[in-house]
C-alpha cells in the first residue's frame, strides 16, 4: 500500500484510497487549482462540489478501482448525499497526501494543522 493511501468506508464497503501522482494531475486539470492550494483551502471549507466529487473518484482510481466503478460509486454514494457525509472523506484523502499518515493516527493536539478537521 502507498504511503498516500487512506482505508476507509465509503458508499457499501471500505475502499482505498489514493491520490497518486497521475490522479493529482488529473485533479488539477479537472479542477482548475493546483494540489497545493487545494490541500489548504477545502479543509478550511473553501471548496466547490466537483473538488469533493473528483478527489473521492481520482482517489478510488489511485486506490486501484476500476475507473468505471469509482465513477458508479461517486454517482451513487456521493453526489446525491449531503455535503457533510462526502466532505471529511475528501479532506482525510488530502490530509493523507499532504502529510503522509492519516489523521485518524495523529496524536492529539494537532489542531493546529491546517488541514486537520475535527470531524474528519
Amino acid at each position: 500500500m502507498s504511503d498516500v493511501t487512506t482505508v476507509a468506508f465509503f458508499g457499501d464497503a471500505e475502499h482505498s484510497f489514493a491520490l497518486t501522482p497521475w490522479a493529482q494531475l488529473e485533479l488539477e486539470k479537472l479542477t482548475g487549482i493546483g494540489m497545493g492550494a487545494l490541500c489548504l483551502r477545502l479543509p478550511q471549507g473553501d471548496f466547490r462540489i466537483v473538488e469533493i466529487v473528483e478527489t473521492i473518484r481520482l482517489a478510488l482510481i489511485g486506490g486501484g478501482m476500476a475507473p468505471q466503478a469509482a465513477a458508479h460509486l461517486v454517482e451513487t454514494y456521493a453526489k446525491p448525499r449531503p455535503i457533510g457525509e462526502t466532505f471529511p472523506l475528501a479532506v482525510r484523502i488530502l490530509y493523507r497526501l499532504w502529510n503522509g499518515k492519516d489523521p485518524e493516527s495523529e496524536a492529539e493536539g494537532q489542531d493546529d494543522d491546517p488541514l486537520m478537521v475535527s470531524d474528519v
